[in-house]
């Protein structure tokens, strides 16, 4: 019957469709962290300020790296 004229099969999400968009978001993802730790952000952080006796400049970038790898591991363990 696939070679009639009007027969409808329903597709199937695959998952190579779903590779394009998780790309985008990798893509995204190292796009954002670039702006994140550029200087006009990090001059933002780099004063003299301390919390817990580590001086904020160091915090923002250890949080901000922290928080890029746990997004990447994420978007490359989620399931299709």
């Amino acid at each position: 019957m696939p070679n009639k004229p009007g027969f409808f099969m329903p597709s199937t999400p695959r998952p190579e469709q779903a590779e394009p968009r998780r790309d985008q978001r990798l893509l995204f993802l190292a796009g954002l962290f670039g702006v994140l730790l550029n200087f006009p952000l990090l001059a933002v952080f780099d004063h003299d300020g301390r919390l817990a006796g580590v001086p904020v400049l160091y915090l923002y970038v250890l949080l901000t790296w922290i928080l890029l790898v746990a997004l990447t591991a994420w978007l490359v363990r989620e399931k299709a």
